[in-house]
Parts: structure tokens; sequence; C-alpha cells
């Protein structure tokens, strides 16, 4: 497959330890790889900061800060001052990774979980910025909060039914898509891209997660975002670079403050 062009990923995770052998060499490689822009979403404080730098680095780079649920643990008391802190960086577009996380039993608890996402929905509103939400086995709770916070976002990694999607995009949410949609057993991500309107979907890696087919179970990155495109595309009966436009679009509403 050729290079993608004007690919816009609106979710990775390029400080991560998977990109220490070569992370420089990786990143000056996108824009030739046809990748126009990555939000690169913090997990952590110090993986908030690592975004920050990462974004101060390269043009194309934007960030986003926050805390996931799986790192709700031991959060320092002024955690949200340093987040704050933070968001005042000039690339820095989102609050997020932030969210709900019910998969393993002995992750953070269930009502630290809820807590550290509410203070954070409250920072976002407070900075007028957008959330990056993650929510994995937590659809329930996570409708809930936002049936009640109408925070302005996108459901990244979105993994929920159609009906759920369409109640997210009814609240003002965007979905976020990445290389779910690709794998061989893949149904309810295929419903949700067939039936998601064009102007609320975002197209996403999660790198170094979630590499789409033919790259599964390998180190993602944003350019494999081509193929992702290319089964929305086939999904919807639309071109990739109508996929991708559309895409690109739709971060650019979202992600306002990329515009200055």
């Amino acid at each position: 497959m050729e290079p993608g062009n004007g690919i816009f990923d609106s979710h990775a995770h390029y400080d991560d330890a998977a990109f220490d052998a070569d992370r420089s060499a990786l990143l000056e490689s996108l824009p030739q790889r046809g990748v126009c822009g990555v939000i690169n979403a913090g997990s952590h404080l110090e993986s908030s900061a690592a975004s920050v730098a990462l974004a101060a680095r390269y043009p194309f780079c934007y960030a986003a800060v926050g805390v996931h649920p799986e790192c709700v643990n031991g959060l320092p008391e002024g955690y949200l001052a340093r987040l704050r802190a933070l968001a005042a960086g000039p690339k820095v577009v989102a609050v997020g990774e932030i969210g709900l996380d019910y998969h393993f039993a002995d992750m953070a608890p269930k009502e630290d979980q809820r807590r550290v996402l509410e203070e954070q929905l409250g920072l976002a509103e407070e900075l007028r910025l957008p959330v990056i939400l993650h929510d994995r086995d937590a659809h329930g709770d996570m409708m809930e909060i936002l049936r009640r916070r109408r925070p302005r976002g996108v459901l990244h990694c979105f993994s929920g039914s159609v009906e759920m999607m369409r109640e997210a995009v009814s609240l003002g949410l965007y979905i976020g898509l990445g290389g779910a949609v690709t794998f061989k057993n893949a149904r309810v991500p295929v419903e949700v891209a067939r039936a998601v309107p064009a102007e609320r979907l975002l197209l996403e890696t999660d790198a170094p997660y979630m590499a789409p087919v033919p790259f599964r179970g390998k180190r993602c990155d944003s350019a494999m975002i081509a193929y992702t495109a290319a089964r929305i595309a086939e999904i919807r009966g639309e071109t990739v670079e109508t996929v991708l436009r559309h895409a690109r679009e739709a971060a650019a509403a979202l992600f306002s403050r990329m515009g200055g």
C-alpha cells in the first residue's frame, strides 16, 4: 500500500518505552510517510510532561495532558495544579487520556477512577479544552457521567455499540476508531464505522498499540492509519482520501486550539 496523504493521528503515545530506541528517527520520518499531525496523549504526570516536550520539538505534534484510569493510584494531592500548569503550553489541545477502565478487577478502585475523572473533567471545563476519553468495560458509568457533564471530546478507541455511538454523538462527542476495525473478527467496530457521521469520526492509532492488519501484534505508528482508513473507506463506500480529509476536518473542529 502507498503511504496515506494527510493522515491526522488523533491519539498516540510516542513517549512510550517502545519508542526509546528510535523515537527521534521515527518521528522525523512521519511527515515523509504522509502524516500531517499527531496528538500525543498523556497517561500520568510524567508522560504528560513528555507529551508537552514532544509537541515543542516537532511542528506536526500536539499534546494532551491527563491521568489515565490505570494510573490513579498514588496520585499526589496537587496533581491537578501540575496538570493545569502543563496545559498552559501553547500546543496543548486537550485534557487526556482520562476515563474509566473496569477490565481488571485489581486496578484502581472504581470510586477512585470516577473521582479522578470528574476532577479532570472539571479542569477541562475550567480551561475550555476538549477531553480524550478512555472507556473500557465501563460503558454504563461512562455514559452516566457524560450525560450529566456534557464535555466536549472524543471517546477514544471506541468499543461500544452503534446505539451507544449514536447517543454519544447526540451529546456532542466525537468517535475515535483505530486498528480494531481491520481485525478479522471485527463486527461491532465495522458497524460503528459504517454508521458514524463523517463529521464526528476521528482516526487514531493508540501507538505503539493496536496496529492494524497486516501489522497486528507489531509496534504501531501513525503512518499505519493508511490501512485503517482504507478499511473504513471500503466499509463506507468512500475513497480513502475522503475518509482522511473528513478525519482531519473533524480533528480541527474538536481540537480548535491547534489553529492558534
